[in-house]
Parts: structure tokens; C-alpha cells; sequence
């Protein structure tokens, strides 16, 4: 809380959002066939490209770190999401590559995802929610940049 106005910091809010984002998004997920799927799966399925992704990118793409990534990977072969194959510009690599069962997650997710930040453009209105989106961009890169010591 800011202790000047008794209203939530910068953090409280963002934590709430992606815990409420979350809820909703894997629940309904279950819903559409995907009960096993968790939010720390996220971190390889949002970022997956349909012919592919190496592991090493997925990390940069999601700022986790490599060993963390592998361990998701090793959960959504084993859950039937992804499986690994021998990368065409380099066999010795491999990429990452969703199944007809995780392309099938990541266009459900996206759809439900597009769904809830419609609702909440309607509620505030085109003008109000795309400032809110720019600024929130913008807060987000901000801090990514200073994590990152820039």
C-alpha cells in the first residue's frame, strides 16, 4: 500500500491482475479440454512459434532461466503439448515444437486472453483502454530495462 493514500502500490496491482488474469484464463481452459495445463507452462507455450522454437529463445522471450525453461519443456512432452525435434539449421540443436494438443491450448488461450482484454476495452472505452494498455507497456519495459541494468 502507499502509505501516503491507503491505495495499493504498483506491485499489489500488477500481482492482482495476473493472479485474476490466470484464474480465469486456466479455468476456462479446463473447461475447453485442457485441465492439466498450469500457469507455469506459460512460459514456454506463450511464446511458442508453430514450426518451432529452441529452448535458448524461449528463455530470452520469456526471462527465465534456461534450466527452468527445460523443466517446463520436460512437463508439457511428457503432458503431450510440445515435443523436441532436431533443428533444420543446426542438428546438433533442438527446438521445441507443439503438438496438434498444444497448438490446440495456444489457440484456446488466445482466444480467451483477446476475449477478456475485450470486455474490459468495452468497459472503459476504446480511448481509455488503449492508454492504459500504452502506459502499462511502457511500466512494463521501464522495469525490464532497469532489471536488466540499462
Amino acid at each position: 500500500m502507499d502509505a501516503g493514500r491507503g491505495e495499493p502500490d504498483l506491485g499489489m496491482l500488477a500481482g492482482r491482475l495476473t493472479r485474476a488474469l490466470q484464474e480465469e484464463l486456466f479455468r476456462r481452459l479446463a473447461e475447453e479440454g485442457h485441465p492439466d495445463v498450469r500457469p507455469r507452462h506459460g512460459t514456454v507455450l506463450a511464446f511458442l512459434e508453430p514450426e518451432g522454437v529452441r529452448a535458448t529463445e524461449l528463455s530470452a522471450r520469456s526471462g527465465q532461466h534456461k534450466q527452468i525453461v527445460g523443466t517446463i519443456v520436460d512437463e508439457l512432452v511428457e503432458l503431450g503439448y510440445v515435443r523436441r525435434e532436431p533443428d533444420p539449421g543446426d542438428r546438433r540443436a533442438k527446438r521445441v515444437v507443439p503438438t496438434e494438443r498444444g497448438r490446440d491450448e495456444i489457440t484456446k488461450a488466445r482466444a480467451i486472453l483477446s476475449g477478456i482484454e475485450d470486455r474490459h476495452r468495452r468497459a472503459l472505452g476504446d480511448e481509455r483502454f488503449g492508454v492504459f494498455k500504452d502506459a502499462l507497456v511502457e511500466v512494463a519495459r521501464s522495469q525490464s530495462d532497469w532489471n536488466r541494468g540499462a
